[in-house]
């Protein structure tokens, strides 16, 4: 599977979705059958599809795929890395951007695969305080590093679009380990991701 893009659909999940989808359709009184929405029980299920694909990924195969020995010890920041989500009480997008550093302690990884780790846990069904942890967990465990933390700004369209309908809000969760657990490494990380 290439990344971020699923080149082939299951047909016999797409097929189960797209029958559910066309229930769901009547059930809120659409008439699945006319022109506009001939296609879009298969459209959904195929978006669905990609909007999940982080069930068939593996955050840590990610980062051992490209962890090389250096001996680079000082912070490692990759910042603004956008991210879109989908929330698993109303199963509507959330979205931001999550802020990822590390220490190493003897190894590296591409820069790309910190991108990657987090959209393979937003691209499930999530709340963000379980994908802030997810994201800090893979890399600790795979790598090794002297601390890792996490940093995410989303925006929730269950928040914003029903319920309270406050479009303006703004949730930020983060999560630390090892030496960023010290006020003065935490501290020079929010400063250098702009905090």
């Amino acid at each position: 599977m290439a990344y971020n893009k699923i080149e082939t659909f299951d047909e016999k999940v797409t097929s189960g979705l797209v029958d559910h989808y066309k229930e769901c359709l009547e059930l809120l009184g659409e008439d699945s059958e006319r022109e506009g929405l001939l296609k879009t029980p298969e459209r959904i299920a195929k978006a669905m599809q990609f909007l999940t694909q982080g069930y068939q990924q593996d955050a840590r195969e990610i980062l051992n795929g490209a962890r090389f020995t250096e001996a680079y010890s000082e912070m490692v920041i990759v910042k603004d890395i956008e991210l879109y989500s989908m929330c698993e009480h109303h199963m509507l997008p959330f979205f931001g951007k999550a802020h990822v550093a590390y220490i190493p302690n003897g190894y590296i990884t591409g820069l790309s695969k910190i991108a990657r780790v987090v959209d393979v846990y937003a691209r499930r069904l999530q709340v963000q305080e379980r994908l802030t942890h997810q994201i800090l967990d893979a890399i600790q465990e795979s790598l090794m590093p002297e601390g890792v933390a996490v940093v995410i700004e989303a925006q929730h369209l269950c928040m914003m679009m029903r319920g309270v309908q406050k479009q303006n809000s703004l949730t930020t969760t983060s999560a630390f380990s090892g030496q960023f657990q010290d006020g003065t490494t935490r501290a020079e990380f929010m400063k250098l991701i702009g905090k």
